[in-house]
């Protein structure tokens, strides 16, 4: 059954708004100039919504249309993303996939054969044909690569090169550089991560390859609670997920104080816009919506699983659900498709991709199958998964393939031999393998966002 949320009431909800003391800063007037956009955001829905009750809507049709024209061709202005071309194919199938619009076959396998072109022959994926191999581009191209989720989609990442590319970046700490002799940030660490995770490294390999993260990972948490870039950085909501996830994949959640990070993410949900901010002092931002939003349900899963608390108690997501759709909603749509960051500014494929991701996650993260709509039912998303950001399926199929795919290569490596025997046991293997990892994801969310929905 799903539930419909109702708006908060605009005009008590003024209260709320930054009171700067008679005291203005530079900081004090973005923040009023912010906040005075998204009034008019706000009253222009009120009066429209005494015409037409069903107003608040998710611009379904433009949103596709905008993902579609702009999977074909990009405009001129994204020439500066040259480097960033995966990143560009991700947002648009990871956007699309979220309002249930599928690509047609002819182009999911235009997308493969770029991705392809985007390989290096030495491991990892390149931002664009013919340059050197980074962390960044590998995730979103192996994301976008298990969300098509077809055999020829799977087989265009090379599994061997992959991990050889990721000993290449690692760092003897347990960090891992975005680039052979490039920055090292917990982002690195997260792209790794997750890459090796989809494709379903060895207990052995994952072992070494990751030896010490956790402990470097949990050194970048800050005296806030959030995790900064690298150890003694400020506190960032993109990082703050990158760390957390981090920590979940390698079951490293006991290695960090699990309440002040609870406690610094609720504390970015900004109280009149209802989006939230990315660090202490600094104005909504639409792509945090996941970055933060998906960081509370997760924490308070980790928490559950602990025992900290009653575990009853956080089976309801601690940050208003209802405010943050109603910030996306109202304020970062595009009437011609697209999303935004906040009001005034023009709409782009990351905002897109992740305001969506976050709306997501706040109508799916409570673990049962009512979610929790805000406006018309049909503003409904599919859900994605907390951690990798991508379809909960797309997740479970990439690692069955790539399960699959080890065993049958032990098998060639064996001898070839496949008596009935030996195939019982690979089945019995991938079965026992694969029930392992779901009942390890849900085990990470009961009580949180729930991979079955």
């Amino acid at each position: 059954m799903t539930q419909n949320g109702d708006f908060r009431d605009f005009t008590a909800l003024k209260k709320e708004k930054f009171n700067d003391d008679n005291f203005a800063t530079i900081t004090s007037i973005e923040q009023r100039t912010t906040e005075n956009a998204i009034e008019k955001c706000f009253d222009r829905f009120e009066q429209l919504q005494a015409l037409n009750a069903h107003t608040a809507k998710l611009y379904r049709d433009e949103h596709c249309r905008y993902l579609s024209k702009y999977i074909e061709r990009l405009p001129q202005s994204y020439e500066c993303l040259d480097c960033s071309r995966p990143w560009n194919v991700y947002w648009i199938l990871n956007a699309a996939s979220c309002l249930n619009h599928t690509f047609p076959e002819k182009i999911q396998n235009n997308i493969i054969d770029f991705l392809i072109k985007c390989r290096n022959p030495k491991g990892g994926f390149a931002g664009g044909p013919g340059q050197y191999p980074h962390l960044a581009p590998t995730y979103a191209a192996v994301n976008s690569l298990c969300i098509i989720g077809t055999k020829r989609a799977y087989e265009a990442i090379d599994k061997d090169s992959l991990i050889n590319f990721l000993w290449s970046v690692r760092a003897p700490d347990g960090s891992f550089q975005m680039h052979v002799d490039g920055e090292v940030d917990v982002r690195g660490a997260y792209c790794a991560i997750s890459c090796a995770k989809l494709v379903n490294i060895s207990e052995e390999v994952e072992k070494e390859l990751f030896k010490n993260t956790v402990e470097w990972v949990a050194s970048c948490q800050t005296y806030e609670g959030g995790f900064g870039g690298a150890p003694d950085l400020e506190a960032h909501g993109g990082y703050a997920f990158c760390g957390i996830a981090s920590l979940v994949m390698l079951g490293g959640t006991h290695c960090f104080n699990s309440e002040m990070f609870l406690r610094w993410s609720l504390y970015r949900q900004m109280r009149f816009e209802g989006g939230f901010q990315g660090r202490t002092n600094k104005l909504v931002d639409g792509c945090y919506s996941f970055w933060v939003g998906a960081c509370i349900p997760i924490v308070q899963a980790i928490m559950a699983k602990e025992n900290i608390y009653d575990a009853h108690l956080l089976k309801k997501p601690f940050f208003d659900r209802r405010a943050l759709q109603e910030y996306i909603l109202l304020c970062c749509q595009k009437p011609n498709g697209g999303l935004i960051d906040k009001p005034g500014k023009p709409q782009d494929l990351y905002h897109t991709c992740y305001t969506l991701s976050g709306v997501s996650i706040a109508q799916h993260c409570e673990n049962s199958m009512s979610p929790l709509i805000l406006g018309c039912l049909t503003n409904e998303l599919l859900p994605v998964h907390p951690i990798h950001n991508i379809p909960p399926m797309a997740v479970v199929k990439a690692y069955m393939y790539f399960n699959q795919l080890s065993s049958e290569q032990a098998m060639s490596n064996d001898g070839g031999r496949t008596s009935s025997s030996r195939e019982a046991s690979s089945e019995t293997t991938t079965a026992t393998t694969t029930s392992s990892m779901s009942e390890e994801l849900s085990s990470s969310f009961d009580g949180g966002v729930s991979i079955s929905n």
